[in-house]
């Protein structure tokens, strides 16, 4: 959760200095506060962010280390099935 400070008297006295009257100026900077309360409390972090990353580097390494597998066993089989195309080729031109 992201934590803004907002300093509603310096605002308020910004205001009072620029010609708003002191009421209005008050309210203003209590209303300003809570909006950015209310509208900041589920902002993003650089420690959500970087918590999102690892977790997704996590899931695309688990997803990468599945296909390698399944890689590897299509190798191991494509190996066999030549090997096989092989024994019999060989088989028709030199028969027993």
């Amino acid at each position: 959760m992201a934590t803004i400070t907002f300093d509603t008297l310096k605002f308020a006295n910004q205001l009072k200095e620029a010609g708003v009257p002191g009421a209005q100026a008050e309210a203003e900077a209590k209303a300003l506060s809570e909006i950015l309360e209310v509208n900041l409390k589920d902002l993003a972090t650089k420690d959500d962010l970087s918590r999102g990353l690892k977790e997704l580097e996590l899931r695309i390494d688990s997803r990468f280390e599945k296909v390698s597998g399944e890689l590897t066993l299509i190798k191991w089989m494509l190996g066999i099935v030549l090997g096989g195309v092989i024994a019999l080729i060989l088989k028709s031109f030199f028969p027993a």
